[in-house]
């Protein structure tokens, strides 16, 4: 006889699934309270490396029934919810969804269902890529510096470079121009490959 599971996971300590469970119930799934599994966990991290998920699947069977809220319970992003779904339905487990109107998303509804998210969350990857792509093109043509700034201004550099000829370490320089050691280094670095600057 198939069993019937709830997965319900909120993000803080401050927050309850309590709203989760209480859904679910309403929505006519018999599930018992040993087979509600909750964590509190970022839907940030995936399923792979929730513990309360990875128990979860050493309990599922094949024909048992796994219900969630909302998809975001279940992944990272789309494509995080896809895999893991694929998953489910490879161990022979039925996945439904409330805030799909309850879909069974290992069905052929389902699956539909989920292809369409998949392509919206491609669609909105790409349009963010192209939109960056778009500004920094933008940045460039008007002249501005793209990354991050530098560390020192030329006449820092100039100073840098004067001060490690001389025979400083890299930690008396950086104390001078108080900056990080690493940016020192790094300078170093590329003096003794290209020796310094054209502006020293």
């Amino acid at each position: 006889m198939a069993r019937t599971f709830a997965y319900c996971r909120v993000s803080t300590l401050g927050q309850t699934t309590d709203n989760q469970e209480q859904e679910i119930a309403a929505s006519g799934f018999q599930v018992e309270p040993q087979r509600v599994i909750t964590e509190t966990i970022s839907g940030s991290v995936a399923t792979s490396q929730r513990r309360g998920f990875v128990r979860l699947l050493d309990r599922l069977e094949a024909g048992d029934v796994l219900v969630v809220t909302k998809l975001d319970r279940l992944g990272r992003n789309a494509m995080d919810v896809g895999g893991t779904v694929s998953q489910l339905a490879a161990l022979g487990v039925r996945v439904h969804c409330l805030a799909l109107g309850g879909v069974d998303l290992t069905s052929s509804t389902g699956k539909l269902t989920m292809g369409v998210i998949n392509a919206v969350a491609e669609f909105e990857r790409d349009l963010l890529i192209e939109r960056t792509q778009a500004g920094l093109t933008r940045a460039r043509a008007a002249g501005k510096a793209i990354g991050r700034p530098a560390s020192l201004t030329p006449d820092q550099r100039r100073r840098a470079e004067q001060l490690l000829q001389e025979g400083h370490g890299a930690s008396a320089v950086a104390h001078e121009l108080k900056v990080n050691r690493n940016t020192v280094r790094r300078i170093q670095a590329l003096m003794r490959t290209s020796g310094p600057s054209e502006t020293a």
